[in-house]
């Protein structure tokens, strides 16, 4: 018996320290944000441009600064003056650093399609339609593991990702659009987003503000420590639309914040600690024209396939910015998703 119970003890003891040595991944996307405000900051032919900008002084004081150094790391503090120190950024173009989708579309659902897949689909997947994604996303397939069955989740602000994960499918748990928490165990901060939702409208009928989006995907990963998260925010490509550049900029900034929260709660939550790793990206590019085609995207506005990637965490080589001449494509991020599950 006694034999038993130390065999027993000792299966226990090595299935919690292999789920423990289990390298996590959070991937994150950031709707429609182009490289030029990725890598060069506020834009100096925007931020000053009364058509875009509500309150152009208020906003020079928040972002302007006389170099696009200068000008980046006021933009994204946390990417440039930390992440750029032990992790690599790629797609910075001036360098010959380019990361491209391979989808012709050039907007959201074959991009995002694109990031969780693998592969372009043209044929099939050519809206934003709320049309279940026949493919099989990295989501699904790491779901469909019997030792990570359960733990996979993903968050959004847009109300089509249900779509995109084919949740009716893959079983995967989706909070995304105004969805609301849904559990047997809601903690009280996510009873209080769940009524906070519901009493502070977006201004969109499809996208609901990352904040909620965030605080969703936090609260989750503190409760239930999912091995593979995904969150998108969205509000980027929103305020593009809407032509409201401060918006957009302020929107960036915040995103910026909300991932070094996460990194930075990753890196004390001993789930997480040491064995976390990230990887951002968006879904497609923007025009490159600043006061013609930067609210826009798709196939007949040049510079809309162009995007970028950031990775960092457990085991990511530091390579900082990358100077060199490098074709990347989005094909790459799921079967890079992919390695840290099934080798």
């Amino acid at each position: 018996m006694k034999k038993l119970v130390t065999v027993l003890l000792l299966m226990v003891v090595t299935m919690v320290q292999a789920q423990k040595e289990q390298t996590k991944v959070i991937l994150i996307t950031l709707d429609g944000l182009r490289w030029q405000e990725l890598f060069t900051g506020a834009d100096s032919l925007l931020v000053g441009n009364k058509e875009f900008v509500e309150h152009p002084d208020e906003l020079k004081e928040l972002f302007w600064r006389p170099t696009a150094l200068e000008r980046r790391e006021t933009l994204f503090p946390f990417i440039w003056k930390e992440v750029a120190t032990f992790g690599q950024i790629h797609g910075n173009r001036a360098y010959g650093s380019k990361m491209n989708l391979t989808n012709t579309m050039w907007f959201s659902y074959p991009g995002y399609n694109e990031i969780l897949t693998g592969k372009a689909d043209d044929k099939n997947i050519h809206s934003n339609d709320k049309i279940y994604n026949p493919n099989v996303t990295v989501l699904e397939e790491v779901n469909n593991i019997k030792s990570f069955k359960g733990k996979v989740a993903a968050f959004g602000s847009w109300d089509v990702f249900p779509f995109i994960i084919n949740q009716k499918r893959s079983g995967i748990p989706v909070n995304a659009g105004f969805m609301k928490a849904e559990s047997e165990n809601l903690t009280e901060r996510e009873v209080f987003l769940n009524e906070l939702q519901d009493e502070i409208p977006g201004p969109w009928g499809s996208v609901r503000l990352d904040a909620f989006t965030h605080h969703f995907a936090k609260e989750y990963l503190q409760k239930n420590h999912p091995v593979l998260t995904y969150i998108s925010y969205g509000e980027t490509d929103d305020f593009a639309h809407d032509g409201e550049y401060d918006s957009y900029l302020k929107s960036a900034h915040r995103t910026d914040a909300f991932i070094k929260e996460l990194w930075n709660y990753t890196q004390n939550d001993p789930f997480y600690k040491g064995q976390t790793v990230f990887i951002i990206t968006t879904d497609h590019g923007r025009g490159a024209d600043p006061l013609d085609t930067w609210k826009h995207h798709g196939d007949k506005i040049k510079g809309s396939g162009n995007t970028w990637l950031i990775m960092f965490g457990s085991g990511i080589d530091t390579k900082g910015e990358v100077k060199t001449e490098e074709q990347l494509y989005t094909t790459m991020i799921a079967p890079k998703v992919k390695s840290y599950f099934i080798r």
